[in-house]
């Protein structure tokens, strides 16, 4: 029997196929969306839909303590189709208060109901600038300006939020530029990492991860991602629709 697991921003690129792979391996999904015209499309990949805001904190906790929650799941984003350029600077702002503001009303639902585990999507190329490839306990490049300093920021207190929401096992997964199914794009530069791949970390996040922070991305000279192959098992050639490797369920309910 697997775990209650609140998956906000399902209808999302890894959401979308992080589902399938949460029911195979015997999860129970709930799955948020913004849009109600959304809901079909998650229950049809297997999770019980909700319609809710991150920003509306009281709606999520409410959600949350409905869903019996027991690990919840942070792939929330606010990006335009495509990462298109002529919208990137507005979507960079949005999209660093869902990395705040999101965040910290994500941990107080995950709290309010006494949720164990935590894990949280973030990026793998705001590392501060230094001898490459850069490991997870490499600092981040917090003195950034600009774009990259708005990003960069809102990475920092998404990662910070979740790292200290004790009692919780807080798990961030730094992933590499995104391509394929959903993502608008076949191929992308490294740090890269195929969507199925990214979402097969957070599957594994959710039966092996341990407090902490992980690279997810394909081989490449910018990041290690030794960490990710070692703990959690992942490779980064797993594309759907074949099972992630995973353990037995028999670590469950301990």
């Amino acid at each position: 029997m697997g775990y209650r697991i609140f998956l906000a921003g399902g209808s999302g690129a890894i959401g979308r196929r992080l589902i399938p792979q949460l029911v195979d391996a015997g999860h129970q999904v709930t799955a948020t969306t913004r849009r109600a015209a959304k809901t079909e499309e998650l229950r049809a990949l297997g999770a019980d839909p909700v319609v809710v805001d991150v920003f509306d904190a009281g709606g999520l906790r409410t959600a949350a303590a409905a869903a019996k929650s027991e690990i919840v799941i942070h792939q929330l984003t606010d990006l335009p189709p495509g990462l298109d350029p002529a919208r990137m600077g507005e979507a960079i702002i949005g999209n660093a208060r869902i990395r705040d503001e999101g965040t910290r009303n994500l941990v107080e639902a995950a709290r309010s109901v006494g949720a164990r585990r935590l894990i949280a999507q973030s990026i793998a190329w705001v590392y501060a600038p230094g001898p490459e490839p850069h490991a997870e306990t490499d600092q981040l490049d917090s003195s950034a300006e600009g774009g990259r300093g708005i990003s960069v920021g809102g990475v920092i207190a998404l990662e910070r939020q979740v790292l200290e929401a004790s009692p919780m096992t807080g798990i961030v997964l730094r992933y590499g530029h995104l391509y394929g199914p959903g993502t608008g794009a076949e191929t992308a530069a490294d740090p890269a990492v195929h969507v199925d791949a990214a979402a097969c970390a957070a599957l594994l996040a959710v039966e092996r991860g341990s407090q902490g922070a992980f690279n997810v991305a394909e081989p490449n000279s910018l990041i290690t991602t030794d960490k990710a192959v070692s703990e959690l098992g992942w490779r980064a050639s797993f594309r759907l629709p074949s099972e992630c490797d995973r353990p037995p369920l028999r670590w469950m309910r301990r």
